[in-house]
């Protein structure tokens, strides 16, 4: 599994820790590979890619690494973005949708519940239908914008796969995390690499990092 670090992530160290302690071998993925190493999974994380400078992860989408990861994705590899990693997908164009500034404009860093809306996806494999999952959240610009018109399509195909129980941030419909058509690449606001410890107070983010690592697992066997 590799983890991409951008120029300003601040998250790609606890993601890879969170791997690691679940289990995983992850490689760090520097910004400027134009080729990902011999990975089954790709984690984008959160920070403040390029300082945030334009809207968040409009450069990062740039990255001669992003090319190698859609690239990927377009083979079917399983791709995780968390928070500034979800907002590079959104501008790449791997997922639907836009974030854009919290609707009360105040940075917001706080536990929320997560709805799991699907449970047969590859990121939500390990939940039961009707679960809520306990994870923070911790971001400046994490309302996720769609028309009225892309929403009742996403709506339509199940792409929407995790709610806010209660909206932290203004996201159009409560969506907290979205899946793109072929639903290999998923995209969630909160961080569930920072609820994989009991000493944190959750321990849901194993379910979404496992269904990962699950999925990797699959495609590493399928490949030998």
């Amino acid at each position: 599994m590799g983890v991409v670090t951008f120029p300003g992530s601040n998250d790609d160290r606890d993601a890879l820790q969170a791997l690691g302690r679940l289990g995983a071998e992850p490689a760090a993925v520097w910004h400027a590979a134009e080729r990902l190493p011999d990975v089954a999974a790709i984690v984008l994380p959160g920070g403040f890619s390029y300082g945030d400078y334009l809207r968040c992860g409009a450069i990062a989408r740039f990255s001669p690494a992003m090319r190698a990861v859609a690239e990927f994705a377009a083979d079917g590899g399983p791709v995780l973005g968390i928070c500034n990693g979800f907002q590079i997908l959104c501008e790449a164009g791997l997922l639907p949708g836009a974030l854009r500034p919290n609707a009360s404009l105040a940075f917001v860093c706080r536990d929320v519940r997560l709805r799991v809306e699907r449970t047969d996806t590859l990121f939500t494999a390990l939940c039961e239908p009707g679960d809520t999952l306990t994870i923070p959240v911790k971001h400046g610009e994490g309302c996720w914008f769609a028309d009225d018109e892309l929403l009742e399509e996403l709506e339509a195909k199940g792409q929407i796969v995790l709610r806010y129980e209660e909206n932290p941030n203004g996201s159009v419909a409560d969506v907290a995390g979205v899946v793109n058509g072929e639903g290999n690449v998923m995209g969630l606001m909160p961080h569930p690499e920072h609820a994989v410890d009991p000493l944190l107070g959750s321990t849901d983010g194993a379910l979404i990092l496992g269904g990962l690592m699950a999925a990797a697992r699959e495609r590493a066997s399928v490949a030998v």
